[in-house]
Order: C-alpha cells, then sequence, then structure tokens
C-alpha cells in the first residue's frame, strides 16, 4: 500500500493532482482543504495517502495533515459513505471542526456539508460518535473543550466571509488568526480582522 508520497507536482485540479515520482506520475484526488494548502505546480510536494483498492480500480487519497487522514478514513467506514462522499465531507468542513461537530451532537452543522443530507449526516453523527472520542482530539492536538459561543462566533464568522465569496480553507484560517488575535471579538471587530487578513 502506498501511504506517502513526495515528489513534483506536475498538474493541479481543485479535486485531484499528478505528482511525478522519479518518472512516474501518480494521480491523486485530494480535497478542497488540500488543494488550498498545495504550493504551485513545479514545487515538490508531500501528501500522506490513502490506498483504497477495489476489484476493478486502485486509487490514491492524498491529505497534507494527519487529521485530515485519519479524518477521511473513519469516515469511509461509516456505511454509505464511500471515497468520493468522504472527500466531498472534507472539502465542505475542516476537519477539526468535523470531529468537534460530531461530539457535540450537532447534526443541522454536518447538513450543511454540501452533498450531505439529514439522513446521511446522523449517520455520520451516530457512527463517528464513539471513534472520535476527546482521546483522539488531544491525540490530534484538538481542543475539545472551546466554549459554545466561541464555536457560534467562528461558525458565524465563516459563513459570512463565504457569503462574499472566499472560499472555505482560507476563510477558515483567517477566522482562526482574527479570534488569536488580542482585543475585542465581537462579531463585527472580528470580521473587519478577518477581513484584513485574506485581503494580505
Amino acid at each position: 500500500m502506498i501511504a506517502r508520497l513526495s515528489g513534483t507536482l506536475v498538474e493541479k485540479h481543485a479535486t485531484r493532482l499528478v505528482i511525478d515520482v522519479r518518472g512516474v506520475g501518480y494521480d491523486v484526488q485530494v480535497p478542497l482543504s488540500t488543494f488550498y494548502q498545495l504550493p504551485d505546480v513545479g514545487a515538490e510536494v508531500t501528501l500522506r495517502v490513502h490506498t483504497h483498492v477495489r476489484e476493478d480500480a486502485l486509487a490514491l487519497f492524498g491529505f497534507a495533515t494527519s487529521l485530515e487522514v485519519q479524518v477521511f478514513e473513519r469516515l469511509i467506514a461509516v456505511s454509505g459513505i464511500g471515497p468520493k462522499l468522504a472527500l466531498a465531507v472534507l472539502s465542505g468542513i475542516d476537519p477539526a471542526d468535523l470531529v468537534r461537530a460530531v461530539q457535540a451532537g450537532d447534526v443541522g452543522r454536518l447538513t450543511l456539508i454540501p452533498g450531505v443530507g439529514k439522513k446521511t449526516a446522523e449517520r455520520i453523527g451516530l457512527e463517528l460518535k464513539d471513534r472520535f472520542t476527546p482521546q483522539f482530539a488531544a491525540e490530534l492536538g484538538l481542543d475539545g473543550s472551546a466554549p459554545a459561543g466561541g464555536a457560534s462566533l467562528r461558525g458565524d464568522l465563516v459563513s459570512a466571509l463565504l457569503n462574499l465569496g472566499y472560499h472555505r480553507a482560507p476563510a477558515e484560517k483567517a477566522v482562526d488568526g482574527a479570534l488569536k488575535t488580542p482585543g475585542d471579538h465581537t462579531f463585527e471587530s472580528a470580521l473587519k480582522r478577518a477581513l484584513q487578513r485574506m485581503t494580505k
């Protein structure tokens, strides 16, 4: 099984890449959360890889972080969720937010992910509840004790940036940076700081 690839990024598309490793081109499917962290074409890149084997095909799924690949592997273990839907989930919500939403039983947050209906969201929440334990979150460096108000403010800020046309991954990064900055954490002031980060 291929677990890691390091090579030259020769093709870069929103959902798939081609990585040249010593003359061999590997076609790798990726979520948007990974795509937004990639360098430009021609640069060196290293991805964690999940090799998915079926009777009629072998597919590679690449991820920028250990958290992404671990969440992906737990998602495809849920009945009715294949690799493509798992990628769609990771493209629609930050992996850390997915873990927190499942831990909190926030089915409403999960239904906001494009392609995930209420039944699928409920199944994800039910089947992953025991796998996204506080210990799992702690091992990955996630703060499972974030106050609900802070989580709500973060979600509102990210939604505001998405409504303005920004992509999710950079929007979440800007919001996280804005909320870590000392000062007033009202919605208006935090949004202003996030927008400043987006336009740098």
